[in-house]
């Protein structure tokens, strides 16, 4: 039998595997494209939700944390102006602590470094006493060792008016004077120190209007010797407020102490701001 019959005669082979691959392939069918962009904009979503959430707790975060510093600064302010009243009206009624040593008398003063010629003429020239008074200091300081300061007048120097000056002390909560609105004026005070040296003078004066207090004032006149005559001490000029709302009548209380808290003087008074000085 010739080879061509025999080919002939021969049964069809089976298809190959890779030809069954190929089909098999062809037959399943591609992922849809719905399925596809739903899993793209599940993910999409989530990192979104994700990205919203890490941003609304850093706002909480934030405004927590602005909240407790505001919270923080309102408690500090309170107790500066706690502290701050405290010192203040301590002050004010010559409260506080001071340890200025043992007080000597005014020989025991002088007697002090008296080897030294400088310092022995500054005494002297602070004290304001003559070589006579010297010869007999006990006599000078009256067998006192607590200084005293006597103040004599007030005195009000402004433009336009004439000086006015008035004894001290007055009778308590008694109208004293009025100031015309917008004027310049200054204080004088006349005051006589004995028996020792007072030191750290300080005139202070608190003034209120309808119950609030709109002005406080310290200042330190200076170190005194005793002596006969009077010292006279000016304040720095000021000037009066002026408007609608600024005149009508006042009340203040003036003290003059020292370094010790010894209170000299203490007033009460009231007294007017006006159009006029009338």
């Amino acid at each position: 039998m010739s080879l061509v019959a025999l080919a002939a005669a021969a049964p069809p082979s089976p298809p190959s595997s890779s030809s069954g691959n190929v089909a098999s392939a062809a037959s399943t069918p591609p992922p849809s494209s719905s399925s596809s962009c739903s899993s793209s904009s599940s993910s999409s979503s989530s990192s979104i939700q994700s990205d919203e959430f890490a941003m609304a707790s850093t706002r909480q975060l934030s405004d927590t944390t602005e909240s407790i510093d505001s919270d923080l600064d309102s408690i500090e302010e309170e107790e500066e102006e706690e502290v701050g009243g405290e010192i203040e009206d301590e002050e004010e009624d010559g409260g506080g602590t001071s340890n200025l040593g043992p007080i000597i008398s005014l020989k025991q003063h002088l007697e002090l470094d008296k080897e030294d010629e400088s310092l022995r003429r500054w005494k002297e020239q602070l004290l304001g006493l003559d070589k006579n008074l010297l010869l007999d200091m006990d006599g000078v300081a009256g067998g006192e060792m607590e200084p005293a300061v006597k103040v004599l007048t007030l005195g009000i120097e402004a433009e336009g008016r004439p000086h006015l000056k008035l004894s001290l002390p007055f009778a308590s909560k008694s109208h004293a004077f009025t100031l015309k609105e917008g004027s310049s004026y200054r204080l004088c005070f006349t005051f006589v120190v004995s028996h020792n040296i007072v030191s750290g003078l300080t005139y202070v004066n608190t003034v209120w209007k309808n119950g609030l207090r709109v002005d406080h004032t310290r200042t330190m006149l200076g170190t005194f010797g005793p002596r006969a005559e009077p010292y006279t001490h000016f304040t720095d000029e000021e000037t009066t407020p002026c408007g609608i709302l600024a005149r009508g009548s006042y009340s203040a209380k003036t003290k003059f102490l020292d370094d010790d808290k010894r209170c000299y003087l203490e007033l009460d008074y009231t007294f007017n701001i006006r159009k006029d000085w009338h």
